[in-house]
């Protein structure tokens, strides 16, 4: 092959890699997906058209696909965060928990600021019921990140979900502090002292989580509860609360 004819090669293939990213950020999944094929049947060496067909097949809800594209992207370049974390998550969608695992731990390698791929890394040992060592990454990334809310959430969710009602309230009560807006922590607060029979306490949470978010999907379970409660507790004891 001539260097006039690599040149020209190189350059419909560049065509194609481009019109591929473009159409991606339009959202046109299936047809970026063509054009990034286009692309790696011309240059099979480059890790960001097969990791651009990745993103596509993820969207396209076609996470075996993804997996492969992504791996091969992974092999071309090992130290890209961007392809270990995507491949990660893709293994979690296509509900193959521990095989994400090792994907987490080499984008936390490659960049370990980055509070997300820790965050996943817990979530896919939790997936794994591996729940001491989801918690202990949970914790340590509340120590390390403390104003990343979502290490909060997750930790308390799964505390709630192992029955550990008061850990749990005392994981969102840190979450308001840092974030009184927080709705979410509120009515997790308000199951947490429901669960542990401190009814008068649960009510003034679940009170507080319906006043910032009267219309949510857990609206109607936590008015639900509070009923409940009301025809559980003397009148004029839930009266005293509620005002």
């Amino acid at each position: 092959m001539s260097s006039n004819t690599k040149k020209q090669d190189n350059t419909v293939g560049i065509k194609f890699y481009n019109k591929a990213n473009a159409l991606r950020l339009e959202n046109s999944y299936k047809e970026a997906a063509a054009n990034y094929l286009n692309a790696i049947l011309i240059d099979r060496n480059n890790p960001e058209s097969y990791f651009g067909l990745g993103v596509c097949y993820k969207h396209l809800k076609q996470y075996a696909k993804a997996i492969k594209f992504f791996d091969t992207a992974a092999k071309l370049q090992d130290d890209n965060y961007e392809t270990f974390y995507e491949l990660g998550i893709c293994y979690l969608l296509e509900g193959i928990p521990c095989g994400a695992i090792k994907n987490f731990i080499r984008a936390i390698q490659i960049n370990p600021d980055n509070p997300d791929a820790i965050l996943q890394l817990g979530i896919a040992h939790e997936l794994c019921e591996e729940y001491d060592l989801a918690l202990m990454i949970y914790q340590k990334l509340i120590e390390t990140t403390p104003g990343y809310l979502k290490a909060y959430e997750h930790k308390s969710t799964l505390l709630m979900k192992l029955d550990k009602y008061k850990e749990a309230s005392n994981v969102l009560s840190k979450m308001l502090k840092l974030n009184p807006d927080y709705y979410k922590a509120y009515a997790g607060i308000g199951i947490c002292f429901d669960k542990l029979g401190k009814q008068t306490d649960a009510i003034r949470y679940y009170r507080k989580y319906l006043s910032l978010k009267p219309f949510s999907s857990q609206a109607d379970f936590i008015k639900n509860r509070l009923d409940k409660i009301k025809y559980s507790k003397p009148q004029k004891e839930y009266m005293s609360v509620c005002r």
